[in-house]
């Protein structure tokens, strides 16, 4: 009676299921089966705003460094219009001192002469 118990014990294989991970494989990926399984469809619109806010952040960056740059050319810019105004306003000094004009006034020939006497002030009574 032992032997006929065994016989009708049937062995039952225990199939493993293959525990698919939510994100998937690298084939999975490349057969493109990844983009249509419920998990990822459900995350996609969580993707593109994470895709668009890269982009925004690319852009952002490319940005500042744009402004960086304008700020550099323009302090370059400034410094070097303040080294000519600097420049300008010592020649004009200079040539503005009263030997320089008169030096300028013989040089041209314009037939001008430097007073020697002293200027007086006019009082106007009423």
């Amino acid at each position: 009676m032992i032997g006929d118990n065994q016989d009708n014990i049937e062995f039952i294989e225990e199939k493993q299921e293959r525990k698919e991970s939510k994100l998937g494989s690298i084939k999975d990926l490349l057969d493109g089966s990844l983009i249509a399984n419920d998990f990822v469809a459900k995350q996609l619109p969580y993707i593109v705003f994470l895709v668009i806010l890269a982009f925004i952040y690319i852009a952002n960056r490319y940005h500042a460094e744009k402004v960086v740059r304008a700020n550099i050319e323009l302090s370059q810019e400034i410094s070097d219009l303040r080294a000519e105004a600097i420049t300008t306003s010592s020649e004009l000094m200079f040539i503005s001192k009263q030997s320089e004009v008169s030096k300028l006034i013989e040089k041209r020939g314009l037939g001008l002469k430097e007073s020697v006497v002293p200027p007086r002030k006019i009082i106007i009574e009423n």
